[in-house]
């Protein structure tokens, strides 16, 4: 992979943070996206706060070349032509397109499907439609939901066509407008997650159920973060992947409160894009 942004001066190489795992008791964890029933609580499950090492992945990033398709993430540099992510008609038009050649470009896939997408910002008083950053431990898609994906937004026939080749979810991250110094986003290396790590949990919308993968503690995993990135640079998230062994097939990732971030620090505001890679 080319561009892949390992190179910023910063002082530190690590720093000690609580990540939120969840304490799995044998009960599917249920989280709603909307005002649940009444007497129905917004999110089920125990999640306990494990104080974890977090490298800086600028100067101490994980052994080898680092690679989506080796640890399940990485950083690049791009100037968007789009600065306003207010109107989401620009969104799509512009911001759609663009990542849509970029991912072409960057991961090699021959098509991209953007799906949807999400404004986040860690002001208390966001905008209607704007979600808080995320601090519970979470991959967005299982090995379960990641094909109904590619059913769900394409054509049947081609759906089935496209399920016989290999077919990956990537998140494209980005911040907006300043720099991400609160509520950066923790990455865990791929190859440190272990499948009994995983728990499919329940994402429960008006209209439909989605499933996505909490993570419980395991002393193994290996996390990573760019401190300070900037709205000149994006990440790039593994969700899902086909492929068989020897490539990433999912990352997990949380945003956290970083101890060096400036008391200061604006709240983070970003925008992250889901996507169908088709090889």
């Amino acid at each position: 992979m080319s561009d892949i942004v390992i190179d910023k001066p910063v002082a530190v190489t690590a720093v000690d943070a609580e990540l939120n795992y969840l304490e799995f008791n044998g009960e599917r964890p249920v989280s709603y996206q909307y005002e649940p029933p009444p007497g129905v609580p917004k999110r089920s499950g125990v999640y306990r706060p494990y104080r974890v090492s977090v490298s800086n992945a600028r100067v101490a990033p994980p052994p080898g070349a680092l690679s989506l398709d080796r640890n399940g993430f990485e950083l690049h540099r791009h100037v968007s032509a789009l600065s306003d992510f207010s109107d989401p008609a620009q969104i799509e038009s512009v911001y759609y397109h663009e990542a849509e050649q970029l991912l072409k470009q960057v991961t090699g896939a021959r098509r991209v499907v953007v799906f949807d997408h999400t404004l986040r910002d860690g002001n208390t008083g966001r905008a209607d439609g704007v979600r808080e950053p995320v601090k519970y431990i979470h991959n967005d898609q299982t090995f379960v939901s990641g094909p109904r994906r590619v059913r769900d937004h394409m054509p049947t026939g081609e759906a089935e066509q496209l399920l016989q080749g290999r077919v990956a979810i990537v998140n494209l991250w980005r911040p907006i407008g300043v720099p991400a110094q609160s509520s950066p986003l923790a990455l865990c290396d791929s190859r440190s997650i272990a499948l009994n790590d995983l728990v499919a949990s329940d994402l429960v919308y008006p209209d439909k159920v989605g499933e996505t993968y909490a993570l419980v503690f395991n002393p193994r995993h290996r996390w990573y973060y760019f401190p300070n990135m900037t709205p000149d640079e994006f990440l790039l998230l593994k969700i899902y992947d086909s492929a068989g062994d020897g490539i990433a097939r999912l990352t997990a990732h949380t945003a956290f409160d970083d101890p060096t971030a400036p008391a200061d620090a604006p709240p983070r505001r970003s925008i992250e894009l889901r996507t169908l890679l088709f090889f």
